[in-house]
């Protein structure tokens, strides 16, 4: 797959325009489903980029709207041959999150709000075996081992020296406390925690238990946002059986607010830091 092509991105923006092109004829997705003689979920899921698209979808849809511009039609249907190429996590096999990892993938920007573990993208080796092993008991070393690999890939976009991840974590203490493992285990972690930290791309800030009640109390929450333009911010909530993915603006912009008091309330960098180097010294008693 060429390196430019992200195929869920892709999906997106394709999803986002055939929405558009619906409005503009003054249809709802449920007179559209009527006319293909599809399910609405159909038309939904197509418009949302959680659908894979295909030519020949496009091409009913854009009869449906009466496109009439062949060029534009011709950029939709490229926009579909390339949502259908595979990122480099299909190398893996089947990834119960993969919509979320190629959304990272191209994001320029995430925030993150952990209440119990290390974030993935800052997470040691030895700590995501340990955290995937007693997360999912049931899960066979093999998997175990995909799981990993897939994360370990992901932070490369962290480490990349051009156009690096901005990543921004407020963790719970919670997190710092939960031994994952053994105390070995989270000493390596919390010291790997603390030293990225300091690249000028990652900020961490902690939120100590004396805070008490906070925005962030019903649970783990990412926003991610991307350089272009046309690729709105996006909300991610991470369920157990399903994840849920919020693009509408003001959903987005409560989230976002959200954040902001968690980032007030937290320790500041430095505080962050020292806290985390401290913890990680218990660990070695």
């Amino acid at each position: 797959m060429a390196s430019n092509v992200n195929p869920t991105v892709r999906r997106r923006r394709l999803g986002q325009e055939l929405r558009r092109l619906r409005e503009v004829k003054g249809m709802t997705a449920e007179e559209v489903a009527e006319r293909l003689l599809v399910s609405q979920s159909k038309i939904s899921r197509l418009e949302n980029g959680r659908r894979s698209i295909s030519q020949r979808d496009v091409r009913d849809l854009c009869g449906v709207y009466e496109v009439e511009d062949q060029r534009v039609v011709e950029s939709l249907m490229e926009m579909a041959r390339d949502s259908r190429q595979q990122g480099w996590w299909h190398a893996f096999g089947d990834i119960p999150y993969s919509v979320y990892i190629g959304l990272e993938t191209d994001a320029e920007s995430l925030r993150v709000y952990e209440p119990q573990i290390i974030t993935g993208l800052l997470q040691t080796r030895s700590y995501a075996e340990a955290l995937i092993q007693g997360a999912l008991p049931e899960t066979s070393a093999a998997d175990i081992d995909k799981r990993v690999q897939v994360r370990m890939r992901r932070q490369e976009r962290v480490a990349a020296e051009n156009s690096p991840l901005r990543l921004w974590v407020v963790l719970d203490e919670a997190a710092l406390r939960r031994v994952v493992g053994n105390n070995l285990v989270m000493r390596e972690q919390l010291e790997h925690l603390a030293e990225m930290s300091q690249l000028p791309h990652v900020t961490v800030q902690v939120l100590p238990f004396g805070v008490g009640a906070h925005p962030g109390l019903n649970g783990q929450y990412a926003i991610l946002e991307f350089a272009d333009a046309a690729d709105s911010s996006v909300v991610y909530l991470e369920g157990v059986t399903s994840d849920l993915y919020l693009e509408k603006a003001h959903d987005v912009q409560k989230y976002a607010v959200m954040y902001e008091h968690l980032r007030a309330q937290a320790l500041n960098v430095d505080q962050s830091r020292q806290f985390i180097t401290d913890t990680a010294k218990e660990y070695a008693r």
